[in-house]
């Protein structure tokens, strides 16, 4: 009795743990009772050379009186303060839910939950927390009208906001209790069949997006890695991989003959429309890949593949545990042209979950200057990786302007540590 023991899957709450600054509230509470004491005993049964009168007597207990309730006001203005620094600290909670144009789904979701048996004895929390992002807090208006919807309803068509609040740094979102549109996914093929057959245009929802089927899309360049990427008739999309157009592109065969231990699973991170993961499959290795619907339905056109799409952005930690992965796939996706200390944090959440022995894949990178070569050089070489391939060169951008671009490619190998 009086405990209990909860195993709820990552995403789905945040626990509160007591913290130091709750530890340190009760330490101080217990010195200034234990002063407050010993003072007042010391105050009422000390002996005088003369006895005073009880006017004197009286002007004591006064005294004593008034220093006790200095010190519990004193105590209750250290609580107050620390526990307003808990709250900064824990970020959701910088949202003022009391605001009159906060959403009540919200509101409602964002409130402390006891748990029903009190203290739980395994880790000490008291409380169940829901996740939501710390930055959210700037994005308040928006996040009040992503969680404006009818209970048990239909949810709004408003994928396009969430993947707003996403890339402000508002991750994770909220959980609703709305029922998400569905497309029919009419013309899906079984697997392996699906991994290059053309897909159609029904599988994808295209509110929010320019073009509404993907021969537009076909006609544009979305990134340095997605021109013509969902056209597996036409161009080079269904090449890549096995197919070298210079020295920077790695066949897959090359790569994977270079692992120890093998090549099991993989992480793909900007993966475009998939066809890593595509030619992977075909060798019996797993693959998920990283992606958002920047202007396109790319997790849609992934799943339609039979292939693992992954719904995150850059910002958020990697939603793996350490040292699991035995091959990363990387591009100039991980550059998003921010401070280099943003690149550095998502290298090293990179080098967690790659094990040791495996292979980080950096594949056509765009060095947009030398500063910019050099400091990813650096970068790279901190971690202390075997340089399995390391080419630079450059490549004529047939889709841009026609000038002469700056890229690296490399295969590394992640050193064992102690």
């Amino acid at each position: 009795m009086g405990s209990v023991s909860l195993n709820i899957g990552e995403g789905t709450a945040r626990f509160k743990k007591g913290t130091f600054w709750s530890s340190a509230v009760n330490l101080l509470m217990i010195f200034s009772v234990v002063t407050t004491n010993l003072f007042a005993l010391y105050a009422l049964t000390s002996s005088p050379k003369h006895q005073p009168d009880h006017a004197t007597h009286n002007k004591s207990l006064s005294l004593v009186s008034e220093q006790v309730s200095l010190i519990l006001r004193e105590i209750s203005s250290s609580q107050r303060k620390l526990a307003k620094m808990e709250k900064e600290l824990l970020g959701y909670e910088t949202l003022d839910i009391s605001r009159p144009n906060i959403a009540n789904e919200l509101k409602l979701f964002l409130q402390h939950h006891q748990l029903p048996l009190g203290k739980d004895s395994r880790t000490g929390i008291t409380e169940m927390v829901a996740a939501v992002g710390h930055s959210c807090e700037k994005s308040t208006d928006l996040l009040s009208q992503y969680m404006t919807y009818k209970v048990s309803g239909p949810c709004p068509d408003d994928w396009s906001l969430a993947q707003k609040l996403i890339l402000r740094g508002c991750e994770p979102l909220p959980r609703r209790r709305c029922f998400a549109k569905s497309a029919p996914k009419v013309g899906l093929y079984p697997f392996p069949t699906s991994l290059w057959k053309p897909v159609s245009d029904k599988i994808a929802i295209w509110s929010g997006l320019g073009c509404k089927n993907f021969e537009c899309l076909n006609k544009k360049k979305l990134s340095r890695e997605c021109a013509g990427c969902f056209d597996f008739v036409n161009g080079y999309e269904n090449k890549k991989y096995v197919t070298a157009r210079g020295k920077n592109d790695f066949l897959v065969d090359d790569v994977l003959a270079l692992a120890s231990g093998g090549i099991r699973i993989g992480f793909d991170i900007g993966g475009g429309s998939g066809t890593f993961a595509a030619r992977m499959a075909e060798r019996n290795v797993t693959v998920i890949t990283n992606t958002l619907n920047i202007d396109a339905p790319f997790s849609d056109f992934i799943a339609a593949r039979g292939l693992f799409p992954l719904y995150l952005s850059l910002d958020h930690r990697f939603p793996f545990y350490n040292n699991v992965f035995d091959l990363i796939h990387a591009s100039s996706g991980l550059d998003d042209g921010s401070k280099p200390e943003k690149l550095e944090f998502l290298m090293f959440d990179i080098d967690r979950i790659l094990r040791a022995g495996g292979l980080f894949w950096l594949d056509n990178f765009y060095c947009a200057n030398e500063e910019k070569k050099a400091t990813l050089t650096r970068l790279i070489e901190r971690f202390g990786y075997k340089k399995l391939k390391w080419v630079v060169g450059e490549r004529v951008d047939a889709n841009g302007p026609g000038k002469s671009e700056v890229y690296l490619s490399a295969v590394l190998q992640k050193p064992a540590r102690v």
